[in-house]
C-alpha cells in the first residue's frame, strides 16, 4: 500500500452563510508535484490556509508521513515540515536577505546575533538553489523572480518536507519560470512533496505529476497527468462540458480604421520605436512578444501614460493627441491594466464605487456641481447584470470579490465612462477558466456593438483563440501582422524572434 506524505479526510470549514470546504480529501504521495486546481472560489486557497493553521477547519483530519497531526498556526505547520509560498509576497523591504530568510530564528552567538554564521548558512543555501543573489542586498532592491528564490529558499531552511506554491508563476517571466520549474524537479528528487496551485493548466501538465480538481468547495476526484486532458479538465472544474475554449467569432470587422498609429516612438531610446498600424472598427487585435518586446509600454503609451518622442494619433480622420490618461478617456480610450491589484482596482472602496472612478462627471448636478446619489445606483446595476458580475451587492468591497469578477466590474468602469477604444493589458491573467470563458464572451459581445479592442497578451491560445489579427512585437519593433489563418503559433514565435537580440531592452 502506497505510503502517502500528506493525507487530508473530511477537511470541512465554513464562513457566514458559506460552507467554504465540504468533507475535502486530498493525499500527496512523496517525492512528487501534486497540483491542485479549481475555479476561484473553488475552495483551494481555504484548504491550504487550513493545513497551513492559518484557518480552524470544524471537521477533517490530517496525517503527515502516516502519523495523525494537530495544526493550531503556522508555526506548528512549520514544525510539521509544511510551509507554503503565498501569491502575495511580503518580504521585509528594508532589511537584507538573510534577515528575510533567517527572520525569527537568527543564529546567536551569546545574546547578540551572529552575523558570520548567518551569512555563511545563507551563501551555502542560496549555492544548494543555485540562486545567484547577494546575500546582503536588500529585499526592496529584488526582482519578483528574486523575492520568490527567497520564499522558497526560507520553505528549505525549515527543512519543509511539504511545500505549498500559491499561483508562483504568474508574475515571471518563461526563463524564470523554467529556472522555477528546474528547482521543483530538483525538489522531487530530494523526496520533498510539492502542492502546487496553478490556473495555467498548459504548466501543468509540464511540471505535475498528479492533479487533484475541487469545485464548489468540494474533492471532485484525483489524476494522473498522463490519464486526463486539459479538455476533460475544464469540464471536471466548470461542471460543464465546454466544447469551445473561446467562443465563436460571428462578428464581421468593418473594414474602416477607427484608429490609426503612426511612426509611435519612446522617449526612453531602450524602448518601442517607429511602431505603425491600423485598429479596425469592431476588431479584437491581439498583440503578441516575448517579455522585452515593450508591448506593454507602447499601449500605456498610446493611453497618455508615457511619454512619446514622435508619432501620430488619427481617430475616424481626425488627428488627436493623448498627453494624459484623462485626456485619452476623453477619447474614448479605456486601459485594463497587466497588474490588475495594484493598479486596477481600489481594493478598500466598493464595487459601485469601482466602477463610477472614471464616470463621475456624467452624474454630477451641472447647477450645484455636487453628485446624485440616486442617479448613480441604476448604472451600476445595469452594467453588472450586463456583465454578469457575481457579488452579494454593489456595496461589497471589490477586494471580497473573485479576480473574474473584478475584472469584470473594471470592465463595466469603461463602458460607463463611454469608452469605445478598450485596451486590455493581460486581460484573463489570474483568473480561473470559467471566469475566462466568460470575458472572452464579454469581449465578443462588445466588438459586436461596435467597439475595438486591443488586446496585449503573452498566452498563445488566448492571442490566436481571441484576435482577428495579431500584431507581433520584437525588441521594440513591429516585426509583423497576421492575418487570418496565417496567425499560428509558428509564425507568431518566428516574429517574435525576428531581431537580434543583441540590442538590449526593457520591461515588458
Amino acid at each position: 500500500m502506497q505510503q502517502y506524505r500528506l493525507e487530508v479526510e473530511g477537511m470541512c470549514k465554513s464562513f457566514p452563510g458559506v460552507k467554504a470546504l465540504d468533507h475535502v480529501s486530498l493525499r500527496v504521495k512523496p517525492g512528487s508535484v501534486h497540483a491542485l486546481i479549481g475555479e476561484n472560489g473553488a475552495g483551494k486557497s481555504t484548504l491550504m490556509k487550513c493545513l497551513f493553521g492559518l484557518y480552524h477547519p470544524e471537521e477533517g483530519t490530517v496525517k503527515i508521513d502516516g502519523e495523525p497531526v494537530t495544526i493550531t498556526d503556522s508555526k506548528a505547520a512549520l514544525h510539521h515540515g509544511l510551509s507554503m509560498i503565498h501569491q502575495e509576497l511580503n518580504p521585509v523591504p528594508y532589511r537584507n536577505v538573510m534577515d528575510n530568510i533567517w527572520v525569527g530564528r537568527f543564529p546567536k552567538k551569546g545574546l547578540v546575533v551572529d552575523e558570520k554564521e548567518m551569512e555563511r548558512k545563507t551563501t551555502k543555501l542560496l549555492q544548494d538553489l543555485e540562486f545567484d543573489i547577494p546575500c546582503k542586498t536588500l529585499a526592496k532592491n529584488l526582482s519578483v523572480s528574486q523575492l520568490q528564490a527567497i520564499e522558497i529558499a526560507k520553505s528549505i531552511s525549515y527543512d519543509a518536507k511539504i511545500i505549498i506554491m500559491d499561483e508562483p508563476t504568474s508574475s515571471l517571466t518563461g526563463a524564470e519560470t523554467d529556472h522555477l520549474f528546474k528547482l521543483i524537479r530538483k525538489l522531487k528528487a530530494e523526496g520533498r512533496s510539492v502542492i502546487y496551485i496553478s490556473h495555467k493548466l498548459e504548466e501543468i501538465f509540464e511540471i505535475a505529476d498528479e492533479i487533484t480538481v475541487m469545485r464548489d468547495g468540494q474533492y471532485v476526484g484525483s489524476y494522473a497527468v498522463g490519464d486526463i486532458t486539459i479538455d476533460q479538465l475544464i469540464a471536471l472544474m466548470v461542471g460543464r462540458d465546454m466544447d469551445e475554449r473561446f467562443p465563436p467569432n460571428e462578428h464581421v470587422v468593418q473594414e474602416e480604421n477607427i484608429l490609426s498609429v503612426e511612426h509611435y516612438t519612446s522617449s526612453n531610446p531602450r524602448s518601442f520605436r517607429d511602431i505603425s498600424f491600423g485598429l479596425r472598427k469592431g476588431e479584437i487585435l491581439g498583440i503578441g512578444g516575448l517579455v522585452g518586446a515593450q508591448r506593454t509600454e507602447l499601449v500605456e503609451a498610446i493611453f497618455g501614460l508615457r511619454p512619446i518622442r514622435e508619432g501620430k494619433l488619427t481617430m475616424l480622420g481626425k488627428p488627436i493627441r493623448n498627453r494624459s490618461a484623462r485626456e485619452a478617456i476623453s477619447h474614448g480610450f479605456a486601459l485594463l491594466t497587466e497588474e490588475r491589484r495594484a493598479t486596477g482596482i481600489v481594493p478598500m472602496l466598493s464595487v459601485k464605487d469601482n466602477a463610477l472612478v472614471a464616470a463621475y462627471k456624467k452624474f454630477v448636478n451641472n447647477k450645484l456641481g455636487v453628485l446624485n446619489p440616486r442617479r448613480l445606483v441604476q448604472p451600476v446595476d445595469q452594467v453588472c447584470k450586463q456583465l454578469d458580475v457575481r457579488m452579494a451587492n454593489m456595496n461589497v468591497q471589490i477586494k471580497n470579490l473573485s479576480g473574474g469578477n473584478q475584472q469584470k466590474v473594471l470592465v463595466g468602469r469603461w463602458l460607463l465612462a463611454g469608452c469605445n477604444i478598450l485596451i486590455l493589458d493581460e486581460p484573463t491573467r489570474g483568473v480561473d477558466v470559467g471566469a475566462k470563458y466568460e470575458i472572452y464572451k464579454i469581449m465578443r459581445q462588445l466588438v459586436r456593438e461596435g467597439n475595438s479592442i486591443i488586446m496585449v497578451s503573452s498566452e498563445m491560445p488566448e492571442l490566436l483563440g481571441m484576435s482577428d489579427r495579431v500584431m507581433v512585437m520584437c525588441e521594440g519593433r513591429l516585426s509583423g501582422i497576421l492575418e487570418g489563418e496565417k496567425a499560428n503559433q509558428v509564425e507568431v514565435m518566428r516574429l517574435a524572434t525576428a531581431f537580434s537580440a543583441k540590442e538590449e531592452a526593457v520591461g515588458g
